[in-house]
């Protein structure tokens, strides 16, 4: 067997190596796969069936950095055309512990929906929800104001 290297070989891995570089830019690893929102609640949820609810994998959207999950395409339809209206204001995160500059991940079953906006918290009534609405308008203000401190997910 001869293994020196010949022009037939050296074109053959030439021709490997560019259609590797080609296929990784044409499908992306799963690396750049979106983190989930709210542990795969459906945000619409909220405000159509007033209830926490699961999505599914079948009736999935990307945007803003996350995967969002809906129980219908209806929910996922509904999201696309207006998602900062159904998105919870603080993504992931307990809008009263951001309130106080502390980072807690939420409990999607933790929830409230204040003039129109979703929050969704780490504790429920009276922790979260409850002591959030008593000073709705300071405590997002507050909780805007750390926003800087929350992970880039």
């Amino acid at each position: 067997m001869n293994a020196t290297p010949n022009r037939r070989h050296a074109l053959t891995l030439t021709a490997a190596t560019a259609a590797v570089a080609l296929a990784a830019i044409m499908f992306p690893a799963s690396a750049e796969e979106k983190s989930l929102a709210i542990k795969g609640y459906d945000p619409v949820a909220y405000f159509t069936l007033g209830t926490p609810t699961k999505g599914s994998p079948e009736y999935a959207y990307d945007w803003d950095e996350h995967r969002y999950l809906f129980a219908s395409a209806e929910h996922r339809d509904r999201f696309k055309a207006d998602p900062v209206r159904y998105a919870p204001q603080f993504g992931n995160y307990c809008a009263m512990a951001l309130a106080k500059g502390q980072i807690v991940v939420a409990n999607p079953e933790n929830w409230l929906i204040s003039e129109g906006k979703l929050y969704v918290f780490g504790s429920p009534a009276p922790a979260g929800p409850v002591l959030f609405q008593k000073d709705l308008a300071g405590n997002v203000v507050k909780a805007n104001q750390n926003r800087p401190i929350l992970p880039k997910d």
